[in-house]
């Protein structure tokens, strides 16, 4: 049967690689690996299920980067060494079976980390405390702690566990990797006004505030080689607010998305709650924002459960893919679900309860069987 929907099916190039159609499983946390950091055949189960039910990208969960301040959560997946590399391999040969492609996300977390093992301490740009409390469901409780102001030391480790982690990922064989800058995450809170109070070249003015994300996707880029692909994700709301603008408004915007273009990014990813509404007062979408002032492929995301807001995303000129969180976690098979002109199941957070993790999907699925 013809979906309606043809748009959603159109291969797309990014940088040199064709992705099958414009539908990108959402980066999403799942608190599912070994505590070392390895995956496991269940995650891979979880991969292969979204490249199976029709997926022609998937981005994966954020993975930490150095064994100094990158861990974020407890059981979440790392990109550290040759043994988190390999542990990908299966899962990588299984989604590229099915004919869908798989970039790795790495992340930071910063000041936000829930756990980690390898410090005592969290780290930011700035002696800030978070807003807001730790997520329970990724086994967090309490406030936030509050994080050592980082050296320009640290920095420059960070940098340099973005570019031996996309190295390693593309030694494991991932078809690209994802900097994770965005959802107030590290590189989020250098950006962020009211969490970097820094004095030195790191904070202050927007061009200052964006270094460490020019200096780790130029490291990146020299890590990987010009052919591989590397973009960047971006929001204005965080995990724990969910109110930020970007207070420089759309000439911020430009001066970010123009900069990536200029550092070497294949494409942005942009997520907001709602992937249409104006970013600012008067301005277009986020992700349209991000296509006008980089004119590189954009993956959009943000509050998909309607293929048709999707298509029309696309037909707009919006985005170029559209990325699906919470809809793909409860329909694996979005995409062959509008294939086939059926309608999707609904989300909800019982999916995630009490904790996101995969065994915790599996037992509400089960108990819905």
């Amino acid at each position: 049967m013809a979906t309606k929907y043809h748009n959603l099916f159109n291969t797309i190039e990014i940088g040199k690689l064709r992705i099958p159609n414009r539908l990108a499983v959402a980066p999403m946390t799942r608190v599912s690996a070994g505590l070392d950091g390895r995956v496991g055949p269940l995650m891979e189960e979880y991969y292969e299920g979204f490249a199976h039910g029709g997926f022609g990208l998937i981005i994966t969960e954020g993975l930490y980067t150095d064994r100094l301040y990158s861990q974020g959560y407890k059981y979440q997946p790392g990109m550290t060494c040759h043994d988190h590399a390999q542990s990908w391999k299966p899962i990588i040969t299984r989604v590229h079976k099915q004919g869908a492609r798989i970039y790795a996300q790495l992340m930071h977390a910063g000041a936000l980390s829930q756990y980690n093992p390898y410090a005592n301490q969290n780290a930011g740009p700035s002696m800030v405390r978070p807003q807001g409390r730790q997520m329970p469901f990724y086994y967090g409780e309490g406030p936030y702690p509050m994080p050592e102001a980082m050296t320009q030391r640290d920095i420059a480790m960070v940098v340099k566990g973005f570019a031996q982690a996309a190295r390693l990922a593309q030694l494991a064989g991932f078809d690209g990797v994802e900097i994770h800058g965005a959802n107030g995450y590290l590189l989020d809170q250098f950006l962020t006004t009211y969490t970097n109070k820094r004095k030195d070249c790191y904070g202050g003015v927007l061009t200052n505030r964006l270094r460490i994300y020019k200096e780790t996707l130029k490291s990146v880029r020299a890590a990987v080689g010009k052919d591989f692909v590397v973009g960047v994700r971006f929001s204005q709301k965080k995990v724990n607010d969910t109110n930020y603008i970007w207070p420089e408004g759309e000439a911020g915007a430009a001066e970010v998305f123009e900069l990536m273009k200029q550092c070497g990014a294949d494409y942005i990813h942009t997520t907001e709650p709602k992937i249409d509404n104006p970013a600012f007062e008067n301005s277009n979408s986020l992700a349209s924002l991000a296509r006008k002032y980089s004119t590189l492929p954009v993956i959009a995301n943000g509050g998909i459960t309607d293929p048709k807001l999707a298509a029309q995303v696309l037909k707009n000129n919006e985005a170029d893919i559209i990325s699906l969180g919470k809809t793909a976690l409860a329909n694996q098979d979005w995409p062959n679900t509008i294939k086939r002109n059926q309608t999707p199941k609904n989300f909800t957070f019982d999916m995630l309860s009490p904790h996101a993790t995969l065994e915790c999907a599996r037992d509400y699925f089960q108990r819905k069987s």
